[in-house]
C-alpha cells in the first residue's frame, strides 16, 4: 500500500507542473500575440511617416501644387470634391494601389484660400488606415508650407 501511495503522489505532483507548464505556455502566447500586433501598428506608423514625409517633399519640389505633388508620387489622386485636395490609395504593403484595393490613404488637403498671389502655400498631409474604404484611424498627420516660385 505505501507504494501504491507513492506512485499516486508522483503522479499528482506530474499533474501540478503539466498545469504549471501550460499556464506559462498560455501566459507566454498571449504576451508573443501582444509584442506582433505592436510590431504591425510600428510598421505601419513608420510607414505612414515615410509616406507623409516623401509627400512633404515632393510638395515642396512643386511649389505647392498638389495635382503635380501628386503626380510626382505616382499615384492616381483620388477626387475630394475639390480641386484643392487630393487623395492617394496604398495597399497592405504600402504600394500604389486603386480605391477598392486600398488599406490606408494619403489626403492632401490645401489650407490656402485659391488666391494666386500667394507666395507660400501651405497643406496638411494625413495619413489613414482604411477599413471597408472609410477612413478608420489616423497614423500621422502635419502640415508643410512650401514657397511658390512664381513672380507676380
Amino acid at each position: 500500500m505505501n507504494r501504491r501511495s507513492r506512485s499516486t503522489l508522483f503522479l499528482i505532483e506530474q499533474l501540478i507542473v503539466v498545469a504549471v507548464f501550460a499556464i506559462c505556455a498560455a501566459a507566454c502566447v498571449r504576451i508573443l500575440a501582444a509584442a506582433y500586433l505592436t510590431a504591425s501598428d510600428t510598421k505601419d506608423v513608420n510607414n505612414a511617416i515615410l509616406i507623409a514625409e516623401n509627400a512633404a517633399e515632393c510638395y515642396k519640389a512643386v511649389s505647392g501644387d498638389i495635382e503635380k505633388t501628386v503626380a510626382l508620387i505616382g499615384g492616381n489622386s483620388g477626387n475630394m470634391g475639390n480641386a484643392n485636395a487630393a487623395i492617394v490609395y496604398y495597399d497592405e504593403d504600402w504600394f500604389i494601389c486603386e480605391e477598392d484595393e486600398a488599406s490606408c490613404c494619403l489626403r492632401l488637403l490645401s489650407m490656402d484660400p485659391g488666391s494666386a498671389f500667394q507666395s507660400v502655400r501651405s497643406c496638411e498631409l494625413s495619413v489613414w488606415k482604411l477599413t471597408n474604404g472609410q477612413l478608420q484611424a489616423e497614423l500621422v498627420a502635419f502640415t508643410v508650407a512650401a514657397h511658390s516660385n512664381a513672380i507676380y
